[in-house]
């Protein structure tokens, strides 16, 4: 092994969730600008990223936004790091099933994060493509990241953000509820569809009663640190998902946060939670989207950011 491919054997792999449409938020929201020069969110991430240590970054996009892509943020991306496209397709699916006729839908995080499994062999992050998730994030990641020798292992780790840091003022966000023990792993992660911030406090959905939940309370932002090991569980995983959905496979999704507390249940997997005190921008709701354009104006004038990335 020469230098060069050592060196980037050592160097974490950065991947990209840019296969979903935004559904509540018109358009593409992924190459949305949010920068004085035309940046997008994913844009101050890999800024970010590059500046922590992770040596690759590979994009997960459905193969009809390929071009659109390509022409926002790849050919940037494509000069500054080893670039990668990954297609997350519908019809990739395990021996022996077949995609319901009635299914559009990409099949979930899970199934986007199986999609690279080819073109991934380090210890490596994963990310949604329009999530802010702050310096100091990627850097507390990055370096769990690189402190693994073996990429066989089961230790993963998750940035854990404070709720009350992750809401929107414009409606109700979804969050990965978490629990966390002493040794600060992570014990239980559970989906809340419909958190909210309301004059009395922050609360949760669940059967039309809302319900109040401490405002610092620890969430996943689907910021992930995993080695290749989840590959092979991802595999078997998706199997078992599609075996257990066939009365609802039109619509079911196979989420990454459930399959990793899975393998937390089964004391398969050690997740540790890198505790961020970052600020989560995102722009779940058109609204957010002057939130999000004020806070980068900001942290230009702070000099975290250059004027033009």
């Amino acid at each position: 092994m020469d230098v060069e491919e050592e060196n980037r054997m050592k160097k974490p792999a950065l991947v990209i969730m840019a296969a979903g449409m935004g559904s509540r938020y018109g358009g593409l929201k992924q190459i949305d600008p949010i920068g004085p020069n035309g940046e997008i969110i994913m844009d101050y991430s890999i800024y970010d990223a590059l500046k922590a240590g992770f040596g690759k970054v590979v994009f997960i996009i459905k193969k009809e936004i390929e071009e659109a892509f390509r022409e926002a943020i790849g050919s940037k991306i494509e000069k500054k790091v080893d670039t990668t496209y990954v297609f997350q397709d519908i019809d990739d699916l395990p021996e022996g099933f077949k995609r319901p006729q009635d299914r559009v839908k990409p099949w979930g995080t899970g199934h986007a994060v199986l999609s690279c499994r080819d073109h991934v062999d380090t210890p490596f992050a994963v990310i949604n493509a329009d999530d802010f998730y702050g310096r100091n994030s990627f850097q507390v990641l990055c370096d769990y990241l690189k402190d693994i020798d073996d990429v066989k292992s089961y230790n993963y780790a998750m940035v854990g953000f404070i709720l009350n840091n992750t809401l929107t003022e414009h409606g109700h966000v979804s969050r990965g509820v978490c629990q966390v023990n002493d040794q600060g792993y992570l014990e239980e992660i559970q989906e809340r569809t419909k958190i909210q911030r309301f004059s009395d406090g922050v609360k949760y959905q669940e059967n039309d009663e809302w319900i109040t939940i401490p405002e610092d309370s620890i969430v996943s932002m689907n910021m992930w640190g995993f080695t290749p090991s989840i590959f092979h569980e991802l595999e078997a995983g998706f199997v078992r998902f599609l075996e257990n959905n066939k009365d609802n496979i039109d619509k079911a999704e196979f989420f990454l946060p459930n399959l990793v507390g899975d393998l937390v249940r089964e004391n398969k997997a050690k997740v540790k939670v890198l505790p961020s005190r970052e600020r989560w921008y995102g722009v779940t709701y058109r609204e957010d989207k002057p939130v999000v354009k004020k806070a980068i104006e900001e942290m230009i004038k702070q000099g975290i950011y250059p004027e033009k990335l």
